[in-house]
């Protein structure tokens, strides 16, 4: 369907040249793309003479099918790569960056505050209602749980408070006797200012039960954006470690060229790996053989969904693996790693010589649900062991126990060989001259270091224009 009056629609790629070439000029806002169609040469040409305004140009950055396109974007750019034998098609790289969202930086609200303030009111409001009960002020309401009233329940109550002031209310004008009169206000004081104190928690329980819907599994999010959570950011202007409202945005590279991109709410990179596999999966090209990424990004997790679901090679070192390879590490007496394991009783020995024998198994589930399974060693005796204070922190009178995770173990060898092979070490020592320039190219030559548009979508797809202007500002030099 096509108006028959107005301005007739611009043509979807013509406007997505003018946003591209803006933002490779280190143009971001709306209004200075508009003017750079009345200045620029290059724009002029680029509009093929037209001048879209400001509004249609913020429109047509957020509209919804603009993600899709700028994806669709990235694959066929990915395509001219390969055909042009730009990039290698064994290992991509992975690493991630937090950029700042377009938000008050003290627009904040925290989820342990939230929690504590919806805790003393659940506590409040029922000493409240049986404090009412047992003054037989209102008979007694059906609760689906014991624990807590519910806005329901609370309006409820408030209900029946209301008729008990209604009725002293009547009582009241109904009555000529002052001293009576004068009684019957009293008694009504106390009921009214309860009913006006759970008018007030219903609003304030209504306000809690959205905010932590709003957070999700977060711990913050900003009043101005809701989907940006605050996070530390590196480049903080202040140095003082202040928290801003941002997305944690991931990419993956070959050759300095940015193939994939997603946007993320939580600040830590090591949950971000597997959904951001996904999405490379399902959006943009199939994974190859190598993953590579900095040791922020190693657990259990990771390597066991890349090993066994993907059927590909995690090139990334565990947390520990840079201090591991050390000679102090490895000639401390007290690291774990290094005590002698007997196969046949099945037992370790500590820096005493004494035996830590198999106890018991355990499991362990984090927040994402991955379980855990860690055998327990216990030492057969502790008591007046000299080492006690540097081997372990337990109580007095309780002997060291030690969890070993045999699956984290077997891969912990595995990427150990793995970053040690001259192949695949020097496929994994290119990360850093892969992955980290685009992040510097972004934030220093382009200028780009805050979301302009607010929401998780909408700056996935700024997010996916300014990747590509970057792109596209490399990709001519290297044809130069």
């Amino acid at each position: 369907y096509q108006k028959s009056t107005g301005c007739p629609a611009y043509n979807p790629r013509m406007m997505l040249k003018i946003i591209l070439c803006g933002y490779t000029q280190s143009t971001f806002s709306g209004r200075k793309i508009e003017d750079l169609t009345r200045d620029s040469i290059r724009m002029m040409w680029l509009a093929q003479g037209y001048v879209p305004s400001y509004r249609t140009i913020n429109r047509f950055r957020v509209n919804p099918y603009m993600n899709e396109l700028i994806q669709q974007c990235f694959v066929q750019f990915r395509c001219q790569l390969v055909q042009e034998k730009l990039i290698d098609l064994d290992a991509i790289f992975i690493d991630g960056s937090k950029i700042e969202a377009d938000a008050n930086k003290f627009s904040f609200t925290w989820k342990k505050s939230i929690e504590k303030y919806h805790n003393n009111l659940i506590e409040k409001s029922n000493e409240i209602y049986e404090k009412l009960l047992v003054d037989q002020v209102i008979p007694a309401i059906e609760r689906e749980n014991q624990e807590h009233l519910s806005i329901e329940e609370l309006k409820e109550v408030a209900s029946l408070l209301e008729d008990v002031v209604d009725d002293y209310t009547q009582k009241i004008d109904e009555s000529k006797d002052v001293t009576e009169r004068k009684k019957l206000r009293s008694e009504r004081k106390s009921p009214k200012q309860v009913l006006k104190q759970i008018h007030d928690w219903v609003t304030r329980k209504e306000k809690y039960l959205t905010d932590l819907e709003i957070m999700g599994e977060r711990n913050s999010y900003s009043k101005t954006d809701h989907d940006a959570t605050f996070m530390r950011m590196k480049d903080d202007y202040m140095q003082n470690g202040q928290l801003k409202p941002g997305y944690n945005i991931q990419i993956a590279t070959a050759n300095q060229f940015t193939l994939a991109y997603d946007v993320f709410p939580n600040p830590t990179d090591t949950k971000t790996l597997i959904p951001f596999l996904n999405t490379i999966e399902e959006n943009f090209f199939e994974l190859p053989k190598y993953i590579v990424a900095d040791a922020g990004y190693g657990s259990e997790a990771n390597y066991e969904y890349i090993l066994s679901d993907k059927d590909c090679v995690p090139l990334i070192p565990y947390g520990m693996y840079e201090k591991e390879q050390t000679k102090k590490y490895k000639q401390d007496p007290f690291k774990t790693n290094n005590w002698i394991y007997d196969e046949t009783s099945d037992s370790f020995v500590c820096p005493n010589q004494k035996r830590l024998n198999f106890s018991h198994q355990s499991t362990r589930k984090d927040k994402t649900g991955f379980v855990r399974h860690f055998d327990i060693y216990e030492c057969e005796d502790c008591t007046d062991c000299p080492f006690r204070q540097a081997c372990t922190k337990a109580e007095e009178g309780k002997n060291r126990k030690l969890a070993i995770n045999r699956n984290w173990e077997k891969q912990k060898a595995y990427v150990q060989d793995k970053l040690s092979d001259e192949k695949t070490a020097k496929i994994y020592a290119q990360r850093k001259i892969d992955v980290e320039p685009v992040f510097g190219f972004l934030k220093a030559n382009l200028r780009w270091k805050r979301f302009s548009i607010r929401g998780k979508m909408k700056a996935k797809i700024e997010l996916g224009i300014a990747l590509m202007a970057s792109n596209i500002r490399k990709y001519a030099v290297q044809g130069v």
